[in-house]
């Protein structure tokens, strides 16, 4: 059995969670790497839906493991919240399942704050963040003057670094962005409340990993956002504040290369963007309109609506690059049922140049215009296939296109949300 890294392949909400879900049947430990709660999985079982934010999609199962690794930022809130609405549905029966490393970077009241005031005060100029605070706490993770799960759970070393730390976050707070100031006996006695409840979770991921590799454990490692959003090797600025890529799973868990053997790149059957940042494949017409409408379009954390566009090889050949994708997951592929003709772009115009690499220059990738290639749509419902046999002949070719034009075969299709509603063309475990 092989150890799968699982990561998003285009710019983000590809329906990871559900493909973490089906693929968790495999695996022992089901680990998150990178993120917070700006990421958003949803799942649905039967007619029950399940929307996590950072606790590993693999929670689901009673039998697995799931660890939340140093290279995620947490907040004690919407961690414990999700805690108690789990519970309450008769999961984590067992609070073995669930383990938190030390290092894991804690959000803070400064960094929320900070990141609404900072969206607020840029206008019509606005990153497009979802003012959660991710990238003021990895921000102080880089400055190493973070809090982590460790100086969490100790009470004066906690006290000794917020007092430390407050009075700047509050100079900056009241005197640039014009918001008031934190009070640090509040911050105190809340987050005091909240290592209580983290720390009956609290563990080393990394020796974990390491003892169940030696064991012969099987690991699953789940990505949030997706590629192109990669801090390093995304459309910056219009990215998140950490690697996304599959490499992120080494960092962000303490394991080593050698131990990623699989890695699924998770894609939807066009593309879809929140925020800002350069698009090229973008609908803003009534096509964009369908594809969000037919395809649920809005975000599971947010609820903003998203950007929609055609497929894009350009930019999820620039995934399989940087991640050293084995397969893709191909995901939504029912949302095109109704499309008499689809379209895939397979290359970019710019300036008259025709480019079929991803440019990693912002000011270029801003200007280019997509080339496309059609499809004959199938016209059909294809949600109730199981099997790659059920679908129909047009489904499969648009299928092959894909494989085509980002040499990377596909793994699995999923034609509805339920986890029943998919199509595994082979197991990347095995």
């Amino acid at each position: 059995m092989a150890n799968v890294v699982i990561v998003g392949a285009q710019w983000g909400d590809e329906g990871k969670g559900k493909v973490v879900d089906i693929y968790t049947e495999h695996a022992d430990d089901v680990v998150r790497f990178q993120g917070g709660n700006n990421a958003g999985h949803t799942l649905v079982v039967g007619d029950e839906k399940t929307i996590l934010h950072l606790i590993p999609s693999g929670i689901l199962h009673p039998d697995k493991r799931c660890l939340i690794g140093n290279g995620v930022v947490l907040d004690p809130r919407v961690f414990i919240k999700e805690i108690e609405n789990l519970k309450k549905r008769g999961y984590l029966k067992d609070d073995s399942q669930l383990v938190i490393d030390g290092n894991v970077h804690i959000i803070m009241p400064y960094h929320i704050a900070t990141d609404i005031a900072r969206e607020e005060k840029k206008g019509d100029k606005k990153i497009g963040t979802t003012g959660r605070g991710i990238g003021p706490a990895y921000e102080d993770k880089v400055a190493r003057r973070g809090i982590r799960l460790y100086d969490l759970v100790r009470p004066e070393t906690f006290a000794r670094k917020l007092k430390e730390v407050l009075p700047e976050k509050n100079f900056y707070l009241e005197k640039f962005l014009g918001k008031s100031p934190l009070g640090e006996a509040t911050i105190i006695e809340e987050y005091t409340e909240y290592a209580r409840t983290l720390e009956r979770y609290l563990g080393s991921v990394s020796t974990l990993l390491d003892k169940s590799v030696k064991a012969g454990r099987t690991l699953l490692f789940e990505g949030a956002q997706g590629a192109l959003l990669d801090i390093d090797h995304g459309t910056y600025p219009f990215v998140t504040s950490s690697s996304t890529i599959a490499g992120g799973a080494c960092i962000g868990a303490g394991i080593g290369p050698r131990q990623l053997e699989q890695i699924i790149g998770i894609s939807k059957a066009y593309v879809t963007r929140v925020g800002g940042g350069p698009f090229p494949t973008e609908l803003e017409d009534a096509m964009g309109d369908q594809l969000r409408n037919v395809g649920q379009e809005f975000g599971s954390t947010t609820g903003r609506p998203r950007r929609c566009g055609w497929f894009d090889a350009v930019a999820l050949r620039e995934a399989v690059r940087t991640s050293g994708l084995t397969g893709l997951a191909i995901t939504k592929l029912d949302v095109l049922n109704e499309l008499a003709t689809i379209k895939v772009c397979t290359a970019y115009s710019y300036n008259g140049q025709l480019l079929e690499d991803f440019p990693r220059d912002f000011e270029v990738l801003k200007e280019c215009k997509p080339v496309y290639e059609e499809v004959e749509g199938w016209l059909c419902d294809i949600s109730s296939a199981t099997t790659y046999a059920d679908l129909p002949q047009k489904t499969k070719d648009y299928l092959k296109k894909i494989e085509k034009v980002t040499d990377c075969p596909v793994v699995l299709a999923s034609v509805g949300p339920r986890r029943d509603q998919t199509v595994q063309l082979s197991n990347p475990f095995v």
